[in-house]
């Protein structure tokens, strides 16, 4: 037995994806919208005149439902439900504005979803016109939006290019059109390329694809022949996920069963097969799930260490302020967290209302900020320290005690005040992140049903 096989057994068991600390099952301590606004507004007022603010826009709409997706999404064909959402974001983007009392610097942008091309043109020149005209673009403001190949057009691209985009992210998941049939998500090779060349015809300086690992009919030969033909292609970056089976939260997911998934150490050698042809093809890993080439602004912010990690995922410089827009949409002020209602229909009505369309979030304390910077570090720096002063010895010897198992295994080195993941520790970042994560341990979350790790 292999010792790959015997690791995978072992941990590949339910862990968070760490897109904040505390994970949102672990929130307490919701903020009111006084208390938010309060927030909001004492991180504004201390942010650095260069560092500007991030903006995450989720427009959740679709035509069809992707069976495997686990995102916050409405299926609908009905395009009349774009302007009056689009009104929506632009009237709770004026209420933060009111909150900030000056007009922010956006150094970051990005458009999520559901399929933010669902949209015409028309009506995300109506919205990105209306964010800028409340706002100030940072001299190195990066601009980016996810798409569908299907259905992004020329018209898209262009319009979006002509506001400042420069980054796009295609939603490609698997070549393969067995797999394409089965998590009903079907686009040709020939749509991928044709949306690919426009956007570098018109000047786009980064194209992103997302890849999946681990979906139901996927095989070695799938994952083989998918990475064959994004190669053709020459992304700038790749996005190589876990597929995160979660049909409890997800019901899409019922569409398929466990026994059309690849077990667990398949799904490992799937992983390994697609992170050794990415490798071989010259992209460098990033921290968790991400290649880049080495001219790509996110290898050298890795290079730099200015790597971070949202829930927009990771971007090249640290934000300590990331405004959410939309039905769902998570905002972290560094020291508060609070997220949109997740209906269309109630963010609609609190936002006509004149209300911040917060339901849920979380007030940071103190620990809570030292254990966010230590998994943060580990995200985006594979590394963290610590010092061994006397009144937080005990403290750090539990940690330590907690990550026995990994050293054992090799995915980890410790030393004094320091943790360093190997590289076969890289495929298990969410096992070593999970030994500082107080919170999941103070409240013994194991009967909170997070995906597999790998």
């Amino acid at each position: 037995m292999q010792p790959e096989t015997d690791l995978i057994r072992r941990w590949n068991t339910a862990a968070p994806r760490y897109t904040s600390y505390p994970t949102v099952p672990c929130w307490q301590h919701t903020p009111d919208e006084d208390e938010w606004k309060n927030e909001v507004k004492f991180t504004f007022d201390q942010l650095p005149a260069d560092e500007g603010i991030s903006l995450y826009i989720h427009l959740p709409y679709c035509e069809s439902l992707c069976t495997y997706c686990g995102c916050n999404t409405r299926i609908t064909i009905n395009h009349a439900v774009e302007k009056p959402y689009v009104n929506a974001v632009l009237k709770e983007w004026e209420m933060y504005t009111r909150v900030f009392g000056s007009a922010p610097q956006i150094r970051e942008l990005h458009l999520g979803g559901g399929t933010p091309t669902f949209f015409s043109a028309v009506n995300l020149h109506t919205l990105i016109s209306g964010i800028l005209g409340k706002a100030v673009l940072h001299p190195n403001a990066s601009l980016s939006f996810e798409a569908h190949p299907a259905n992004t057009t020329t018209e898209h691209l262009e319009t979006l290019y002509a506001l400042g985009f420069r980054r796009l992210s295609l939603g490609i998941q698997d070549f393969d059109p067995l797999v394409q049939k089965t998590i009903n998500r079907t686009q040709s090779f020939e749509s991928v390329r044709k949306v690919t060349n426009a956007a570098r015809r018109i000047g786009y300086t980064s194209v992103n694809f997302d890849l999946i690992y681990g979906l139901p009919k996927q095989t070695m030969h799938s994952v083989r022949e998918t990475f064959r033909l994004t190669n053709l292609l020459r992304p700038d970056r790749i996005a190589f996920y876990s597929y995160a089976h979660v049909p409890w939260i997800k019901p899409g997911q019922r569409s398929f069963t466990e026994a059309d998934l690849p077990g667990n150490e398949q799904k490992l050698a799937l992983y390994h097969c697609g992170r050794q042809m990415l490798e071989e093809a010259g992209y460098r890993e990033i921290g968790m799930d991400h290649f880049a080439l080495p001219a790509d602004e996110l290898s050298k912010a890795a290079n730099e260490g200015t790597l971070h990690r949202n829930f927009m995922g990771y971007t090249t410089s640290p934000s300590r302020l990331l405004i959410g827009l939309g039905v769902s949409a998570i905002s972290d002020s560094w020291l508060a967290y609070a997220q949109n209602f997740k209906t269309v229909e109630v963010y609609l009505d609190a936002v006509h209302h004149g209300r911040l369309p917060v339901f849920r979030g979380h007030l940071l304390n103190a620990e809570d900020v030292k254990m966010r910077r230590h998994i943060l570090n580990i995200m985006c720096r594979y590394t963290t320290q610590w010092t061994n002063s006397a009144h937080e010895k005990a403290f750090y010897e539990t940690i330590a005690q907690r990550l026995a198992p990994h050293r054992s295994d090799g995915l980890v080195k410790l030393s004094r005040g320091k943790l360093e993941v190997t590289t076969l520790g890289r495929a298990f970042l969410r096992n070593i992140c999970m030994a500082f994560d107080e919170r999941l341990y103070a409240a013994e979350q194991e009967k909170v049903m997070f995906s597999k790790a790998v």
